[in-house]
């Protein structure tokens, strides 16, 4: 069965369904020697194409000293817009439905991560502004078809996954409640409109699932019951389906927000995830200031302002741990008992994603103090070997480093040694396929998980051209 995370990918192709049965990683062909040829499909294949993204492309690869990092960058850059978008009208509306990559459907998250690269560009490119717009009304109305969705199908298709015991609906994919998955689309809309100016995103539409978005944020607090939404699956994967009746495991209330479920779409072992209510906090403060400066709604910026302040202030007090090398940090799961779980994830929002979601302060002390524990042997999820070194995540299991956590290392450093290091990894990584994946093993890289992850792809080449804007001397070392 294909799942979102666990899907395997081999160079020759898709993996059989036996193959994606059993924990079987696919070899890909080491690189061969000779000229680097663009992997990107033929231009007139390709799903969509911006002419800012390429004029983009051409300039950031002139300023890249090494040519496999410039081919690298060419391939993965544009990977989104060439393979995995669907642009068009819906009853006179634009509509952008967007595929994760070799799984045929749209994750709330992955769509925002995706296209969150190109947002620079689209005050030159009214066509990529248009494609942009699109993704956010397409969010507004999967939102509204069920907030707690993690990802959609195009139409009401159904799912391998309708079998699932929780309120499917033939439009969903897969319903798992994750905290994040409502406040990717809070950041995709507010950065649109704060680099246009363009309100028109701001229909009825959307403000309606900004406010259930509120509420649903409200409602999993579960400050008088433990709220209606409960997920589970019959499987042999224990991490893809939540105990206690599907309810999640018990948490004292303390004003923090439940997740079902981790970025990784792996079930929470302590349902309040700290790094996801980080992200809530941001995304209120985000709706307040669109509903407070631009939509004159002073009554619901208020309530988002307060609730933001809430949630950051029951973070402090719940989400912080003493670690006997470190000090004091940030814990990656609580439960409000005074229980805490010390590891991070590579999926985004991570403790390491902080400051490049906007969450923290990059100088912040607590921050750097939790970034050095889990950019070491006393993350358990942090994995050297003589393909690299990084944070992986329980999902692809242990010894699987994921580009994702080394990407977000490189977003969320001022380090221009550890910057070049990270580049360094994922140019020794890639297989010889041109493209970043979900993870490969600590000892070699060749043994991969998803050769089509346009997330990863996407986040790569959003790295390299903050450090073209910001740091060139690190792509002409």
């Amino acid at each position: 069965m294909q799942t979102r995370r666990t899907f395997l990918q081999s160079a020759a192709g898709l993996a059989s369904a036996a193959s994606l049965a059993s924990t079987r990683l696919s070899a890909a062909p080491a690189p061969a020697d000779g000229p680097m040829v663009s992997q990107r499909p033929p231009a007139a294949e390709r799903k969509f194409t911006s002419e800012a993204v390429e004029g983009k492309i051409q300039e950031v690869k002139k300023a890249i000293a090494d040519p496999q990092l410039a081919w690298l960058f060419e391939n993965c850059y544009p990977n989104t817009l060439d393979t995995t978008v669907r642009f068009g009208e819906i009853d006179g509306k634009l509509d952008t439905f967007v595929i994760t990559g070799d799984i045929n459907a749209m994750w709330l998250r992955d769509s925002t991560a995706q296209v969150m690269p190109y947002l620079p560009l689209v005050k030159d490119d009214k066509k990529l502004r248009d494609l942009v717009a699109g993704v956010i009304a397409r969010q507004s109305r999967c939102i509204l078809i069920d907030p707690y969705a993690n990802a959609f199908n195009y139409g009401p298709t159904g799912s391998e996954w309708a079998k699932d015991v929780t309120r499917m609906k033939p439009e969903l994919h897969e319903r798992k409640w994750e905290i994040d998955s409502l406040c990717y689309p809070v950041r995709l809309a507010h950065g649109f409109w704060k680099l246009t100016g363009d309100a028109s995103v701001f229909d009825k539409p959307w403000q309606d699932a900004a406010a259930l978005t509120v509420k649903t944020l409200r409602d999993q607090q579960r400050i008088y019951s433990r709220g209606t939404y409960s997920f589970q699956r019959i499987t042999a994967n224990p991490t893809d389906s939540l105990p206690q009746g599907g309810f999640g495991n018990p948490t004292r209330p303390c004003g923090l927000i439940h997740s079902g479920f981790r970025p990784s779409d792996d079930a929470c072992i302590y349902p309040l995830l700290i790094p996801s209510n980080l992200f809530a906090a941001m995304a209120l403060d985000q709706l307040a200031e669109i509903y407070g400066t631009e939509l004159n709604n002073q009554p619901f910026a208020g309530e988002c302002q307060n609730f933001a302040q809430e949630v950051r202030a029951a973070a402090a007090a719940n989400g912080k741990a003493r670690h006997a090398k470190y000090g004091e940090v940030y814990a990656y799961e609580v439960d409000g008992f005074g229980n805490q779980l010390m590891m991070d994830d590579a999926n985004v929002p991570s403790l390491l994603s902080l400051p490049y979601l906007g969450c923290v302060k990059v100088d912040d002390p607590l921050y750097q103090r939790t970034r050095s524990m889990l950019l070491s042997d006393d993350n358990p999820y942090f994995f050297r070997g003589a393909a690299g070194e990084g944070i992986g995540s329980p999902h692809s299991g242990t010894g699987m480093i994921w580009p994702l956590g080394i990407i977000t290392r490189a977003l969320t450093s001022t380090n221009e040694k550890e910057i070049s290091s990270c580049l360094a990894m994922l140019k020794a990584t890639h297989a010889g396929t041109g493209f970043m994946h979900e993870s490969f093993s600590r000892t070699d890289a060749t043994r991969y998980t998803r050769k089509w992850f346009a997330w990863a792809n996407t986040l790569f080449g959003e790295l390299i051209v903050k450090l073209h804007a910001s740091n060139p001397a690190v792509l002409r070392g």
